[in-house]
C-alpha cells in the first residue's frame, strides 16, 4: 500500500520537473539562436542604397562607408560593394 502511495507521488512530481527541465533547455536554446551574428547573406539585404548626384556627394558617400567600415558595421567585401556602385554610377 505505501510504495502505491509513493510512486502515485512520486511519478507525477517527476514528470513535472522532467517538463520543467525541457522547457528551459528549449528557452535556452531559442535564445542562442536568437542571438546568433546576422549573416553575410542576411547583410546583403539590409545594404543601404546610395546614389550620389555630384563630385561633393561622391566624397562625401565615400567617406560615410569608410566611416562605416571602420565601425564595423560593414565588412571588408561589402565596403568594396558599395564603393564599386558609386563610382560606377
Amino acid at each position: 500500500m505505501e510504495k502505491i502511495i509513493f510512486f502515485a507521488l512520486a511519478v507525477p512530481i517527476l514528470g513535472f520537473v522532467f517538463y520543467l527541465g525541457g522547457s528551459a533547455i528549449m528557452k535556452g536554446f531559442k535564445a542562442k539562436v536568437d542571438n546568433r551574428p546576422v549573416k553575410s547573406e542576411e547583410k546583403e539585404e539590409h545594404e543601404t542604397q546610395v546614389s550620389p548626384t555630384n563630385s561633393n556627394d561622391l566624397s562625401n558617400e565615400i567617406s560615410k562607408l569608410n566611416e562605416l567600415h571602420k565601425s564595423g558595421v560593414l565588412t571588408q567585401e561589402e565596403f568594396e560593394k558599395a564603393k564599386s556602385k558609386l563610382l560606377n554610377n
